[in-house]
């Protein structure tokens, strides 16, 4: 009985049922996109790191993990300590240049042979850098961009020739010649990380520890690779936390405001009906749960419809947009809906509270 009467209440009054399910429904976009959205760019950048091929990482004191947030304060010449360590075989300079034009991106500035003693590119089209002014890209970019070998692109106002396309996965998606990006960037003989190699996959924490006792390096900030991409988790990014829980707070907001409007506004509309149910002998908690029964098929009904919109946003994404990624985390599906949910009943509690101390005697008169 008490079903029946919920579902015809959201029935009759279909355009503000409506209007809350959607809502609600991009609520749930909301969190799910977003979170998807920073969750891919922290899992690409960790395999990005991981098909480097390094053992070890070596960079400037008071770095963070973010990578290409460190600038270009080490001189390239300590390569030539870095490889004079025991168990040490490759020590590659790496120039990270953060660039907003024409996106958001870090391009590597590399010395292409220690580069390649890390692992070496594998090339799906073309070659090595043959002039100065040559980029190799990996073919995410090339696919996204329609760019093939021999084309042209801009990168720091300069124009730059495709000489190669590799397999992507290895650091970044754009690579120039060291000495190049230095010129570009002023920071002649300056890098902003050395990325070691070991003869033996198990000496990588006890170099990482050695490179602490060279004379001047002693506060530089070196891990094994495991342990660095280890490290690359929301807690350990700054601001990423506060990000994620600033998209969590608005959309609990979004979702409050809707049904407490929807659900308050429903109840001043049926003071009647109230009145009636209570001359039937409906109790308070009877009056309650219709209300939260109804917010809750709203929430429900908003929740699969957001869901639907963020998987096939994804799915769009993902096809026009190869380059980005967006993470489908079934744990923040199951976070968002009990976020939605939580929001909804949040916002009806009020009204249905109000409805429940309604007077019969004036319900009635209600015209």
């Amino acid at each position: 009985m008490m079903n029946r009467m919920v579902l015809a209440n959201l029935a009759h009054r279909p355009v503000r049922s409506v209007i809350s399910i959607v809502a609600i429904g991009l609520e749930v976009t909301l969190i799910l996109l977003i979170v998807g959205l920073s969750l891919g760019m922290l899992n690409d950048s960790k395999d990005r790191q991981r098909g480097i091929g390094a053992d070890v990482i070596v960079q400037p004191p008071g770095s963070t993990i973010l990578v290409g947030m460190t600038g270009a304060p080490l001189p390239v010449k300590v390569a030539e300590v870095l490889e004079k360590q025991p168990h040490v075989t490759v020590a590659a300079p790496v120039l990270y240049q953060f660039v907003t034009k024409p996106a958001l991106e870090i391009i590597y500035g590399i010395d292409l042979k220690s580069y390649e003693g890390l692992r070496p590119f594998r090339y799906l089209a073309g070659g090595p850098f043959t002039g100065s002014y040559d980029v190799i890209v990996d073919d995410f970019f090339a696919k996204a961009r329609g760019k093939q070998v021999g084309d042209s692109i801009e990168i720091l106002n300069h124009n730059f020739t495709i000489c190669g396309i590799v397999e992507n996965g290895r650091g970044a998606r754009k690579f120039l010649p060291l000495t190049t990006l230095q010129d570009l960037a002023g920071a002649t003989g300056k890098a902003s990380v050395f990325y070691v190699k070991v003869d033996d996959l198990k000496n990588a924490d006890a170099v990482a520890e050695q490179i602490h006792t060279v004379p001047g390096m002693s506060e530089y900030i070196t891990h094994s690779m495991h342990e660095y991409i280890s490290m690359m988790t929301p807690e350990n990014l700054p601001g990423f936390q506060p990000f994620i829980y600033t998209v969590i707070g608005i959309s609990i907001v979004i979702g409050f405001i809707v049904i407490f409007q929807a659900m308050y506004t429903a109840v001043l509309e049926r003071t009647r009906e109230i009145g009636v149910l209570k001359s039937m002998g409906a109790g308070k908690l009877y009056i309650m749960n219709v209300i939260l029964r109804e917010t809750a098929l709203l929430a429900t009904l908003g929740i699969l419809l957001g869901i639907a919109i963020s998987a096939t946003v994804r799915g769009v994404v993902l096809h026009k947009f190869p380059i980005l990624r967006l993470v489908w985390d079934d744990v923040w599906v199951l976070r968002a809906a009990v976020i939605a949910m939580t929001g909804a009943l949040l916002g009806a509690i009020y009204p249905a509270i109000k409805a429940a101390q309604k007077d019969p005697i004036d319900a009635l008169a209600y015209e």
